[in-house]
């Protein structure tokens, strides 16, 4: 698989853990589950997909990640906001 496509994955697959962290207290038990949870997935992902442990992608699936927290985070303040 491509980077790019791997990098679309883990922002979408982040979306909803986003999403759920915007709703807890901050560094409560549940935020570090929100946060962490995923992690474990993205490796997964890394793997399966064959792109190895190359160090320049490292920063691209760490940026991807932190987009789809912060996706998720805006949909969530926006949904609230419109409740």
């Amino acid at each position: 698989m491509d980077l790019a496509v791997v990098a679309l994955v883990v922002v979408i697959m982040n979306l909803p853990f986003g999403f759920w962290r915007a709703g807890v207290a901050r560094f409560s038990w549940r935020w570090f589950v929100a946060v962490h949870a995923p992690v474990p997935f993205v490796v997964g992902l890394r793997i399966a997909s064959g792109l190895g442990w190359r160090l320049t992608t490292i920063p691209v699936l760490v940026a991807a990640f932190f987009a789809g927290q912060l996706l998720g985070g805006c949909l969530h303040d926006t949904w609230a906001r419109r409740r």
